[in-house]
């Protein structure tokens, strides 16, 4: 018996030839039509093995507060974009209450130039001028805020923005940052630093079929509004809400514990861990701050925190809904 098998360029069988066991072309297409349901039954089966894993998550989480932060580099592919959000309707509609904060620095220094205006950054924060901070709404709010909620809503869900007409749930003073040397204040114009939130506004919208969106505005005491760093206001908000979950998506695989080495990412790391990594000037970067805001939410009262690479196609669900995962945890 002589068996013969084709293999295409994209390495899927294509075809399959049995030489000197079957007298006719009937019967030999008949078994190829069972193997392709075999081959069909198989990936019914990866498929099922894959919601039974997910069941006691699904269970587990029913009801809880996830928090979930990505910035203009999830935004800058379309897929990557539309992957975060469908995992978040999915979220959604098994009974989890998520709340998205979003950033778009790219975005606003892009538009800042457009209009003839160069961003300016002292210590890691955008100077906030008045005219500054008009873009910044005007780029939050009604280009990445409208864009989120239409994909949301495209995917059968309801998104809905807690910033409102110049109001916002989380409250913010005028950020005076000394810097590292402390060698004398800095004017960041209208840079906040978060005071507090109305709980009891995020409760409601998360008891509705709303997916609740925070842009990094905040509320001063008087009609001013702030530009706040969008990690730590994902961090406050899974700190008061005391949320189950706060993930970052980012663009790397989760936390290196080498430099040297690309694939040295863990899978778990504990805070004193993140810490000494912190103070080895191994997490550094654009990575510190979410890990500090990591730490920081699970030192007032967050279970978990993740840092995901959300390039990896449905790297959410991956993480929260499979034993292994697909980023770092941090736990306490």
């Amino acid at each position: 018996m002589q068996v013969t098998r084709k293999v295409s360029k994209n390495n899927k069988i294509s075809d399959i030839l049995y030489n000197g066991v079957f007298t006719s072309g009937i019967e030999a297409k008949s078994l190829k039509i069972e193997y392709k349901k075999d081959i069909s039954m198989e990936v019914a089966i990866r498929k099922s093995r894959a919601l039974i894993e997910a069941l006691p998550y699904i269970q587990s989480f029913k009801g809880k507060v996830v928090v979930v932060k990505f910035g203009g580099s999830a935004m800058v592919n379309i897929n990557t974009f539309k992957s975060i959000l469908q995992d978040v309707v999915f979220m959604k509609t098994i009974g989890m209450r998520p709340i998205i904060v979003y950033g778009g620095g790219p975005h606003i220094s892009s538009e800042m130039e457009k209009r003839g205006k160069k961003p300016l950054f002292i210590h890691g924060y955008r100077v906030t001028d008045e005219e500054t901070l008009k873009i910044v709404i005007d780029v939050l709010i009604n280009q990445i805020g409208k864009l989120i909620i239409n994909q949301i809503n495209a995917m059968g869900a309801k998104g809905v923005c807690v910033w409102d007409r110049k109001k916002s749930p989380i409250k913010a003073k005028k950020l005076i940052y000394d810097g590292e040397d402390k060698a004398g204040a800095n004017d960041l114009g209208y840079v906040g630093e978060l005071t507090g939130i109305e709980c009891e506004r995020f409760d409601n919208l998360c008891e509705s079929d709303n997916i609740i969106i925070v842009p990094p505005i905040a509320e001063g005491a008087g009609d001013e509004n702030f530009n706040v760093n969008a990690d730590n206001v994902a961090s406050f908000i899974a700190s008061s809400l005391k949320a189950e979950k706060l993930v970052f998506i980012s663009n790397t695989h989760g936390i290196s514990t080498d430099p040297s080495e690309p694939e040295s990412f863990k899978s778990t790391l504990h805070e004193d861990e993140v810490n000494a990594l912190i103070e080895s000037n191994i997490i550094s970067g654009g990575m510190l701050p979410k890990a500090k805001a990591c730490i920081s939410a699970l030192r007032n009262g967050v279970r978990k925190a993740h840092i995901i690479d959300g390039n990896i196609p449905h790297s959410l669900l991956l993480e929260i809904f499979t034993d292994k995962g697909i980023g770092t945890q941090i736990i306490v």
